[in-house]
């Protein structure tokens, strides 16, 4: 995939030293939102930690803060999924999820009660099961897990990520309300595989650990910054990156495109991935939600970058 590149600051080190300025800023609020506590193995984690790393059309790469930290991707997950899924399905996908926002929460039942156990969309946990469940389709979990995990890997350019298997078991005995999505899923018949299987697979893609230097390259492929990289096809990235917009930050998607205005999907353990259309992939970190579900300290560098780079897709001048 090919793009127009063109810099986003007069010069690199303008760029670095806007970035340096959002990430001291950050460090230095004190409302920090608050960690995923209904998730054992997140409810422990230091919410004082920002990291931010960005990857450049030029092929740099610029890190600060907590960028080498490890932490949970948890619902970024679920944009590799998307891509895999596509790349395996086609457009056949569609049939099983939709691709509406949702109003309501990430993990709410309600929806999928409307829409007769057809997910609003690939994003909210009930739509990420279906995805999960479509890709395991004649394979064990662990062959689909392999799968998953082969394909971030491929996209970071980086054999150095794991699943984090004490968090996976953590969420399978604390997650009732995904489990009651996938048995009401199961009852409209939109579960291929038995509740535990697909829930189990969706647990473990769910635990994969990774800093903010790999995300940020993992992102490179829905950036377009890797020309002639044939992981996933361009019309998959224009269909990614559109629900990324829309929906990728739950019922808090519309606010994140109106202060931010580009596409990013975030994650419950605090990182946000973001794509700036032929200009930069960024990966932001920080554990500390807003009542969205989002990374709060997070959505605002993202929002103060946007600002400074020009870079939100909606601005005309």
């Amino acid at each position: 995939m090919t793009s127009s590149c063109r810099p986003s600051a007069d010069d690199p080190a303008a760029l670095s030293a806007a970035l340096a300025g959002i990430v001291d800023r950050m460090c230095r609020d004190t409302d920090r939102g608050k960690v995923a506590d209904y998730i054992p193995e997140l409810a422990c984690v230091d919410p004082r930690q920002f990291g931010l790393s960005i990857c450049l059309c030029d092929g740099s790469q610029l890190n600060f803060g907590d960028a080498a930290t490890p932490f949970s991707i948890q619902s970024v997950s679920k944009a590799f999924t998307l891509a895999v899924a596509l790349g395996r399905f086609g457009e056949g996908l569609w049939r099983r999820v939709g691709r509406e926002p949702s109003s309501n929460a990430f993990n709410s039942v309600v929806d999928l009660e409307l829409e007769q156990g057809k997910p609003r969309n690939p994003f909210v946990n009930a739509g990420a099961i279906v995805v999960t469940d479509e890709i395991m389709a004649g394979r064990a979990p662990r062959d689909a897990l392999a799968e998953i995990l082969w394909f971030v890997r491929a996209a970071a350019g980086d054999n150095d990520i794991f699943i984090d298997e004490s968090l996976a078991r953590s969420e399978k005995v604390t997650g009732h309300r995904n489990w009651s999505l996938a048995h009401f899923l199961k009852s409209s018949g939109n579960l291929k595989h038995d509740c535990e299987l697909s829930l189990g697979t969706y647990f473990h893609q769910c635990a994969i650990e990774m800093n903010c230097i790999q995300l940020a390259r993992a992102g490179r492929f829905l950036a377009g910054l890797n020309a002639g990289d044939e992981l996933v096809s361009s019309n998959h990235v224009r269909s990614i990156n559109a629900l990324m917009m829309t929906c990728g930050h739950y019922d808090g998607s519309g606010e994140f495109a109106y202060r931010v205005g580009f596409p990013g999907k975030s994650g419950v353990g605090g990182g946000i991935m973001a794509v700036v259309p032929g200009k930069a992939s960024i990966a932001v970190w920080s554990p500390g939600l807003n009542r969205f579900g989002n990374s709060r300290l997070g959505t605002i560098a993202l929002e103060e970058l946007s600002l400074a780079a020009g870079w939100s897709v909606f601005s005309v001048d």
